[in-house]
């Protein structure tokens, strides 16, 4: 399984840890869901993913640092949630590398509508 695309299909629950064992997933789409619950750091073993989306849900708790192994990442969307805390110096760093911040409004795609406490300036 290299595609796994669920967005807006109104999938309710939790994300399971078990999701990090599709490692050759190259794109993993749960937007506009309910989900709820934390993001499991177990979602930092998918090191090919080139796609992250998990906007637009019900998720709550911290930003897992494990975010920052996703290496190839080119699209990360988790705007629109319930997530608390510091964003993870590991993100930032990914995004940083990504040059995202001087293509487009990443702040507000990757992490608006969040309950944030800083930002990757």
């Amino acid at each position: 399984l290299t595609w796994l695309s669920l967005g807006n299909n109104q999938l309710t629950g939790e994300i399971p840890p078990e999701i990090g064992q599709l490692t050759n997933l190259y794109l993993l789409d749960l937007s506009i869901n309910q989900l709820t619950g934390e993001i499991p750091s177990e979602i930092g073993n998918l090191t090919n993913l080139t796609y992250l989306g998990l906007a637009v849900n019900q998720l709550t708790g911290s930003i897992p640092s494990e975010i920052g192994n996703l290496t190839n990442l080119t699209w990360l969307s988790l705007g629109n949630n319930q997530l608390t805390g510091e964003i993870p110096p590991e993100v930032c760093d990914l995004i940083e590398s990504n040059n995202w911040s001087s293509n487009w409004n990443f702040e507000e795609e990757i992490l608006g509508g969040n309950n944030l406490i800083n930002t990757c300036d």
